[in-house]
C-alpha cells in the first residue's frame, strides 16, 4: 500500500506496521531531543555560560520548529511524506556531524549551529508523523494513538542521558568539576581540561549521525503510507461548513489550539531540562543530578501507559485533558511553595524537586489531547494546520529562556514561575478553547 487517504480504512497489516514505524520514528525523536537535557548543564560547564547562555541549547533547537514548520508542509506537499521524512533524517544527521568542529574548536555557536540543523530535521519529522498518527485510524482514538508514541519518544528520553553520561562522563569527573570550579587554575591548564572534556562528544555524535542517515533511507523505502488528504478536501469542501473557510484564521480552536502547545511544550521542556541545574543548586553534582531527568520521563510513560488503558474506553480524551491541566498547575503551584527537606531514591533534596518531577505525569496526556482537538475537521487545512501546530513547538524554545532570566536575576525557584500563567491558559483551552468555531460573539 502506498498511499493512504484519511477517510480510508487500511487493513490492519498496514497499520499495524505503520505504527511500529511510527514508534521507532518517535524513539529517534525522543533520543535525540531529550540528549538537551544533559547536553545544557554540559557545556554550561565546558564552554563556561551562565543559565541564560545555556538555555540557548534549547532554543536553537526548538526555533527551528517556528522557523521551519510551514517550509516543512510544503516541501511534504511537494516531495512527498516519506522523501520529506528522509530529508528530515539527513538534516539531523547533518547537524550531528557539525559537532566534530565545533567540539575541536569548543566553539558554543558552532553547536548552537549544530543543534538548529538537528531541530530543523526534527521540524519536518514532527510535521510528518503528527497528522499521520492524528488521522491514521478513528479520531477519537487518536489520543491513544499518540500516547503510544509517547512512550516510545519518553522511554528513549530516560535513556538518552543516561548513555550520554555513560560514555562522555567519567567517574573522576566530580573532581574535575570541583577542580574548574575553584578557581586556582591557570587559564591554560583549565583551556586543556575543557578542550579534552568537549571533545568526549565527538565520538557519540558521529555515531547517532551515522545511524540517522541509515534510518532515512530506511524509512524511504518501508511500507509506511502516504498522506493524501487532497481527495478528502474534495468532499468537506461541499459542507457548508467549509465554504466559508478562506484560511486558519477561520479555524479559532486552531489558533487557539498551537498557543496551548507552545505554553505546554514549554512546561514540559522546563520541567525536564532544568532539573539538573535544579539538582544541583542543592548541592547534587552533575553525576548525581543526571538522574532526575529520568524520574520526570518515567513519571511520564506512567501517564502514557495510563492513557493508552483508559482513553477513550472509559475517559475521553478531554476530560482527560482537563484533569491533567489542573493536576499540572497543582503540581506547579508545590514547585514553588514547598520546601522540606526529604531522601527519596537515595537523594537528599527538596521536596519541590520531586514535585518538578511529577510534572510529567500529567505533561504526558496534555499534547495527546490538544492535538485532536485542534486539528479535527480542517479539511484542505489539514497539512498547513498541521504545520502550524508544529510551529507552536517553539514554546520549547522561548519557555525556558524565560524560565533563565527570572533565575538568573532571582533565584531557580523563583523561575519557575512560568509555569502558572502556562498551565492556567491549559485549562481555558481544555474547556472551553477547543469548543470556539467562530471569532465573534453570537448574540441569541
Amino acid at each position: 500500500m502506498d498511499n493512504i487517504s484519511t477517510n480510508s480504512s487500511p487493513d490492519k497489516k498496514a497499520l499495524y506496521a505503520s505504527i511500529v514505524i511510527l514508534a521507532g520514528m518517535f524513539f529517534v525523536f525522543g533520543f535525540v531531543s531529550w540528549l538537551n537535557a544533559i547536553l545544557i548543564p554540559y557545556f554550561k560547564i565546558s564552554c563556561e555560560l551562565t543559565h541564560f547562555q545555556s538555555y540557548f541549547v534549547t532554543f536553537s533547537f526548538y526555533i527551528a520548529y517556528f522557523i521551519m514548520a510551514i517550509p516543512s508542509g510544503i516541501l511534504l506537499k511537494r516531495v512527498g511524506f516519506k522523501r520529506g521524512i528522509m530529508f528530515g533524517f539527513f538534516l539531523m544527521a547533518i547537524g550531528s556531524f557539525i559537532f566534530v568542529p565545533a567540539a575541536l574548536t569548543r566553539q558554543f555557536s558552532i553547536f548552537l549551529i549544530g543543534l538548529f540543523s538537528i531541530g530543523t530535521g526534527l521540524a519536518i519529522l514532527q510535521t510528518a508523523a503528527n497528522p499521520l498518527v492524528t488521522i491514521i485510524g478513528p479520531i477519537e482514538s487518536a489520543a491513544q494513538r499518540m500516547s503510544i508514541m509517547g512512550v516510545c519518544n519518553k522511554f528513549a528520553g530516560i535513556i538518552s542521558p543516561l548513555i550520554f553520561a555513560a560514555v562522555v562522563l567519567k567517574v573522576t569527573d566530580s573532581q574535575l568539576f570541583e577542580l574548574l570550579g575553584s578557581g586556582t587554575l591557570t587559564e591554560a591548564a583549565k583551556n586543556v581540561m575543557l578542550d579534552e572534556l568537549i571533545c568526549r562528544v565527538i565520538l557519540p555524535y558521529s555515531i547517532l549521525g551515522v545511524v540517522l542517515l541509515l534510518v532515512g533511507i530506511g524509512i524511504r523505502y518501508s511500507v509506511l503510507p502516504e498522506i493524501k488528504t487532497d481527495e478528502d478536501n474534495q468532499e468537506e469542501e461541499t459542507t457548508a461548513s467549509h465554504k466559508t473557510k478562506k484560511s486558519l484564521l477561520d479555524f479559532p480552536y486552531l489558533i487557539l489550539g498551537a498557543v496551548a502547545i507552545f505554553l505546554h511544550v514549554g512546561t514540559q521542556v522546563v520541567a525536564i531540562d532544568t532539573i539538573i541545574n535544579y539538582a544541583g543548586s542543592m548541592g547534587m553534582n552533575l553525576l548525581e543530578a543526571k538522574i532526575f531527568p529520568s524520574y520526570t520521563l518515567t513519571a511520564t510513560i506512567c501517564g502514557y501507559l495510563l492513557g493508552i488503558v483508559l482513553i477513550p474506553k472509559y475517559v475521553s480524551q478531554k476530560n482527560a485533558l482537563i484533569f491533567c491541566t489542573v493536576l499540572g498547575l497543582f503540581l506547579s503551584l508545590g514547585v514553588i511553595f514547598v520546601d522540606w527537606q526529604v531522601s527519596l531514591f537515595g537523594h537528599q533534596a527538596n521536596a519541590s524537586i520531586y514535585f518538578l518531577s511529577a510534572i510529567g505525569f500529567p505533561n504526558a496526556l496534555i499534547y495527546a489531547g490538544i492535538w485532536p482537538l485542534s486539528i479535527h475537521d480542517l479539511g484542505r487545512f489539514t497539512k498547513t494546520g498541521s504545520s502550524l501546530l508544529v510551529m507552536g513547538l517553539c514554546g520549547n524554545a522561548i519557555l525556558p529562556l524565560i524560565y533563565g532570566l527570572i533565575a538568573d536575576g532571582n533565584s531557580l525557584r523563583a523561575g519557575y514561575w512560568v509555569l502558572i500563567p502556562c498551565f492556567l491558559y491549559l485549562i481555558f483551552f481544555a474547556i472551553y478553547g477547543h469548543k470556539i468555531t467562530s471569532w465573534h460573539i453570537v448574540k441569541k
